[in-house]
């Protein structure tokens, strides 16, 4: 029985989520005696509604990793979804909240698919790749439909009550009240979707070979290229729902906006334990990357440091998150 115990501690001590959350914990302490309002309902609540779209990214970055690729596009992708489809439903009079999801979304996987093509036809390196395609949505967009930013005055009606919507609320002895947003809802959704297809699927099997081995995943059977058109796709899919949950989020939708998170983004799936070179990772530590990011991001203020640390914070776990997979690949060169 000791022996089993013993083992297992062993196991789950090697995994990257152990450490994340023995961070989140010393974190938490800690900033519960910097500030009384940290370790609130209240103050998680909002953590949880300002993560949400983030989270959704990071899914869908976490199975381009997985697969060996990389995509820095999928801003692009999410404000191109959320910017068109609010000035298709303004100028066609519709305020349907599923139309304006539809709309996104489809503009997403219109994109994605797009990216998907590129790579897998022209076997084309997917930064490279990406980097090209961010500039080349953003710039489209920029130059077909304009610049000016489309208020909460002028957005339709809902996305503001969208934005405004709570799966439960808590009222206080004052009479005010706080809720947790449905937006929640949607970051379970997608979790729930992305862990069905790597876990029960071909499809998702098919991601973990070819982040594995490329060649190998040819050689069993795997159309390599249908795979890419279907993980590129997916992640548009998921920026056009990150687009529309984003201008609820904040009532206003400018098309300059998301454009530049996508390096916070990627650094949540390193620091979650993705590898850079595919085939490693989890949900669970996708999760993790994102919620340790956010509430640093959002506390760097109150233990008296600069925002613009933020920065400096995401380029050490990326540039970390390189070393450690150059020493694992190493390591396992000198098993063999």
């Amino acid at each position: 029985m000791d022996n089993k115990l013993t083992q297992y501690f062993k196991r789950i001590s090697k995994k990257t989520e152990s450490y994340l959350i023995l961070f989140l914990i010393f974190y938490i302490l800690l900033m519960s005696f910097v500030s009384d309002s940290f370790l609130t309902l209240i103050n998680f609540f909002d953590l949880g509604k300002n993560a949400s779209g983030m989270a959704i990214l990071a899914l869908g970055a976490f199975v381009v990793l997985l697969s060996g690729g990389i995509d820095l596009s999928f801003t692009a992708i999410a404000v191109s979804g959320q910017y068109i489809s609010a000035k298709i439903l303004l100028s066609v009079g519709v305020d349907n909240l599923l139309f304006a999801f539809a709309l996104s979304c489809s503009i997403g996987i219109f994109l994605g698919f797009i990216n998907g093509y590129l790579i897998s036809r022209f076997k084309l390196q997917t930064l490279i790749t990406t980097l090209g395609t961010l500039s080349v949505f953003h710039g489209a967009l920029l130059t077909i439909f304009g610049t000016a930013p489309i208020n909460a005055s002028q957005l339709p009606q809902c996305i503001i009550e969208f934005g405004k919507a709570t799966i439960f609320r808590i009222v206080r002895e004052d009479g005010s009240s706080y809720g947790l947003s449905v937006f929640v809802l949607f970051v379970i959704g997608v979790v729930i979707l992305t862990w069905f297809i790597l876990r029960f699927t071909m499809l998702g099997r098919g991601i973990y070979v070819i982040g594995g081995n490329e060649e190998a995943a040819r050689r069993t059977g795997f159309n390599v290229d249908s795979i890419k058109l279907f993980i590129y796709s997916y992640v548009g899919f998921l920026a056009g729902i990150m687009g529309v949950i984003n201008g609820a989020l904040i009532r206003f939708i400018d098309p300059t906006e998301i454009v530049g998170r996508e390096i916070n983004v990627i650094a949540a799936v390193v620091l979650g334990g993705a590898s850079i070179t595919g085939g490693k990772g989890s949900i669970l530590g996708t999760l993790l990357g994102v919620f340790i990011i956010s509430i640093l991001n959002d506390n760097l203020v109150l233990i008296g440091l600069s925002s613009f640390w933020q920065r400096f914070f995401v380029g050490v776990i990326i540039l970390a998150g390189a070393i450690l997979t150059a020493v694992q690949s190493e390591e396992k060169k000198l098993i063999r």
